[in-house]
């Protein structure tokens, strides 16, 4: 288990962008040290412990590229057509029986590998046969067709680093080594609650007051996606000395505490205190909208992070405080996201050092362009924001306003986990 410093979150300017918050995040939480094995089939979404040097070259052959067939380079035809007798053919996961000589070629499928003494292969396509002899064209280049031993990965080469979050591509790349199992780091345990009097679990009795709570199972369900071991702690209610208690008991058994909503310095949220009298907390103001505010505290060692309770707002602070802090804790490379540039189909105006996110639908102009189409209400809790559009157009904090028109960056929902 990481053992962060009481201090760790600490941070001496007045506002704190969303660029230094991910930075100090990097910067100061530490993996985890626990590692486990696991098969290759479980191996999707799970973050590699080390680095992994190719055992063998890929291609562990040199083999042809296409159907076709396969000759050496040297008898080549320069300025016309050529009449080659065939010596015999090599399929794939098989060998050359015999070896190209001089003035013949072979039948060569995709795969196969190249016989002895051929070095160059012509494409079906490009030939015809004629009375037991392939007719070659003119003007292929040396070595054309041909796929060399270790052309996609040599021998001894890092073929995955330490840090990779792995996905379908990697574990492909793993089997392509003939590796069965990968060392990769334990999944974070995560202990997640919500906060406060008015909220009710699903399924339980709901009084005209109170709220159905959804921000604890959006988070949950954010965390999973990132492949954390989530403990449901329910909701804990507005009492400083229950709340404190809570979070002194779950501190010892998590990597990291989640908290939304009660976070704020109102005289009915608790969060603030009940931290402070178990561990040590640090109130960020981050220039983000929607956002904020954010709690960054340490329990015994253990971070916790409590987010707004505005549901749009702890999504977006999710993504750019919790994400982060869960990545470096997993000693996953932090991987930056990189907006898509499209073309803004509404009128905006912001505070400048101050980064926003607007609630986008995508659509087709007529003109083939992507647009973004900005979400008819404003409101950090409507959920419906979130259902019924496609992603965020993220407003850097130099920008003011936004004309129709104007390309802006677009982060689609799917880009964010």
């Amino acid at each position: 288990m990481a053992q962060l410093s009481d201090d760790c979150f600490a941070f001496g300017g007045p506002m704190m962008s969303v660029d230094e918050a991910v930075s100090l995040i990097a910067a100061r939480v530490s993996r985890v040290s626990d590692v486990e094995t696991v098969r290759l089939a479980a191996a999707d979404g799970r973050v590699l412990a080390g680095d992994i040097a190719a055992p063998l070259p890929l291609p562990p052959f040199t083999n042809s590229a296409v159907d076709g067939y396969a000759v050496a380079s040297a008898d080549l035809p320069t300025s016309e057509a050529q009449a080659f007798p065939l010596s015999g053919r090599v399929q794939a996961g098989a060998s050359a029986q015999a070896s190209v000589k001089r003035g013949e070629a072979m039948r060569i499928f995709t795969g196969a590998p190249m016989p002895e003494g051929a070095d160059t292969v012509f494409m079906q396509e490009d030939v015809r046969l004629e009375e037991g002899n392939v007719v070659l064209p003119a003007g292929l280049k040396p070595g054309a067709n041909v796929r060399p031993a270790g052309e996609d990965i040599p021998l001894g080469h890092v073929a995955l680093q330490e840090g990779q979050r792995l996905r379908p591509q990697h574990v492909a790349l793993a089997a392509a080594l003939g590796l069965t199992d990968l060392t990769v780091v334990r999944r974070l345990r995560v202990a997640v609650f919500s906060t406060g009097n008015e909220l009710v679990s699903p399924g339980d009795h709901r009084a005209p007051p109170q709220l159905f709570d959804s921000n604890r199972f959006m988070l949950m369900a954010m965390l999973r996606r990132l492949g954390c071991e989530v403990s449901d702690l329910g909701i804990l209610r507005d009492e400083r000395t229950a709340l404190a208690s809570a979070l002194r008991d779950v501190a010892g058994a998590h990597d990291l505490i989640l908290t939304t909503g009660g976070v704020s310095t109102g005289e009915e949220d608790h969060v603030k205190a009940g931290v402070e009298a178990v561990g040590k907390l640090v109130l960020w103001r981050m220039a983000i909208k929607p956002g904020r505010p954010v709690a960054m505290g340490i329990i015994d060692g253990t971070p916790l992070i409590g987010l707004p309770g505005n549901p749009v707002a702890s999504f977006v602070t999710f993504v750019h405080v919790v994400r982060p802090t869960v990545l470096a804790l997993m000693g996953a490379r932090q991987e930056p996201l990189v907006p898509l540039p499209v073309r803004a189909a509404f009128a905006y105006k912001k505070k400048i050092a101050r980064r926003e996110y607007v609630r986008v639908s995508l659509r087709l102009a007529a003109d083939g362009a992507r647009e973004a189409v900005k979400f008819p209400r404003e409101g950090a809790g409507l959920l419906s924001s979130l259902v019924d559009t496609d992603g965020l157009v993220e407003l850097g904090e130099q920008l003011t306003r936004v004309e129709p028109g104007q390309t802006v960056g677009f982060l689609s929902y799917a880009s964010l986990m």
